[in-house]
């Protein structure tokens, strides 16, 4: 049966009734060279067929690869429960509850997502989730531009260049300037972040570690942007905010995060999750649900939508916004996941990797020409400068089956010769010698 099934004679009908002599005939405002093609699909085939091109087909992906490629996504080992009660049917299978107070089970564990991420951050509030990182980076910055009224964002050019480039597309349309602060051989450059700061500025936008994996400290940015009444914005990676300064000590005044590594598998690209969290003061610009905790006429606890500031609530012109997304399922897998490992086991999983870091650090910088881009901290991930352009090595060392990092010059030009290298606890030292030994030979 085709996709629309409708008969040759039902077609010609709807046709007539239109006024127009065939299909095509309806798209005749739109130039040929911009309609879509129609799709060549091949005859249909047996089910066993099929099946057959699929499980061929899978076997092409190669299950024992060695992966140290980060750049804002991270292999991390994902606890069975996680799968095992993310997947229960009450769950997996539920849509986002547009009448919302019926679903208790939901909303509560809406509540304590946001519980633990407030917590996580040291901030005062945290939403029911976004899209992904890059779409929670675009949101805090409008939150600036709502909340002071201004339209100059101040931002970090170490900040993943992926998140840089969706802030960019998504305010494309919008009377919104960036400005951006280069970057100093991987190092965030503060006092040139301090110095663009003035009262044309709605937000500093900054990210800790950096997308080089440097560690920074950004309260003295923060400090200045709050004294010319600018908002202060970080994206972080949750598994380091276990054991670094957090946003809210900084004194971020919105902090927000990719919660991939919290639960979800990469899965070729998602679906992830965006973490968000702000200073109560500023819940009001806050996209998305906020779940919040109250009682009923006989003292009995429930959860409620404490603020709905979405399109589906209010007039779509009063929306904080309308791409806010909540992740529902990716943000429970978050809950169960930072459940099960808790604040210690949360702390001995970025350490690991910030250890096994310095091991493929120390590893690697003996071989001829490899060095470390700079000397500034870093968490478990290191920018390495290598005596060839990094792309063609990448490429050579995937053949020989193990990933050596991200090429770093296909973001930043100039860098072609630096490496991004992450380790998490997905590794262990017997890699980090095989990629040794593997880079050695090719260089």
């Amino acid at each position: 049966m085709p996709f629309i099934p409708h008969t040759p004679q039902e077609v010609e009908e709807m046709l007539a009734v239109v006024g127009v002599r065939s299909l095509e005939d309806l798209f005749a405002d739109i130039p040929p060279e911009m309609r879509p093609r129609r799709f060549e699909l091949p005859k249909g085939q047996s089910e066993s067929a099929v099946c057959a091109f699929f499980e061929e087909t899978a076997t092409k992906n190669r299950a024992d690869i060695i992966s140290f490629l980060g750049a804002g996504f991270y292999a991390h080992y994902i606890p069975k429960a996680v799968d095992a009660l993310s997947g229960r049917s009450e769950f997996y299978t539920a849509y986002t509850p547009y009448q919302a107070e019926c679903s208790q089970g939901t909303l509560q564990a809406i509540f304590e997502f946001q519980t633990v991420v407030s917590r996580l951050m040291e901030m005062d509030c945290a939403n029911a989730s976004v899209y992904d990182g890059g779409t929670a980076l675009f949101e805090a910055a409008m939150m600036a531009v709502r909340a002071t009224r201004r339209h100059v964002l101040v931002m970090d050019e170490a900040v993943n260049p992926i998140w840089r480039k969706m802030l960019a597309t998504y305010s494309a349309g919008l009377s919104v300037t960036l400005k951006t602060v280069p970057q100093k051989n991987g190092e965030s450059d503060t006092q040139a972040l301090c110095g663009a700061i003035d009262n044309s500025c709605a937000a500093v936008i900054v990210q800790n570690p950096n997308f080089f994996g440097i560690i920074a400290d950004y309260g003295e940015v923060f400090a200045k942007a709050k004294s010319h009444n600018s908002l202060g914005v970080i994206s972080v990676y949750p598994v380091m905010q276990a054991v670094l300064k957090t946003p809210g000590e900084m004194g971020a005044d919105v902090a927000v995060a990719e919660g991939q590594s919290l639960g979800q598998p990469l899965n070729f690209g998602g679906p992830y999750l965006g973490l968000m969290t702000c200073k109560k003061e500023h819940i009001r610009q806050f996209p998305g649900r906020i779940v919040g905790r109250a009682a009923d006429a006989d003292g009995k606890t429930g959860y409620v939508l404490t603020l709905q500031a979405r399109e589906q609530h209010i007039r779509r012109a009063k929306a904080t916004s309308n791409i806010c997304s909540n992740q529902a399922l990716c943000a429970l897998r978050a809950l169960i996941h930072l459940s099960l490992l808790g604040p210690e086991g949360l702390v001995r999983q970025a350490e690991y990797g910030m250890s096994l870091a310095r091991q493929a650090v120390k590893r690697l910088t003996v071989l001829k020409g490899v060095d470390t881009l700079n000397n500034a901290p870093y968490g478990n991930e290191t920018a390495l400068r290598l005596p060839v352009q990094a792309e063609p090595l990448v490429n050579a060392l995937i053949a020989k089956g193990c990933v050596p990092g991200f090429p770093v010059g296909r973001y930043y030009p100039r860098m072609e010769n630096v490496l991004l290298l992450a380790c998490t606890e997905a590794n262990n030292p017997v890699q980090i010698n095989m990629l040794a030994e593997a880079m050695g030979d090719l260089l």
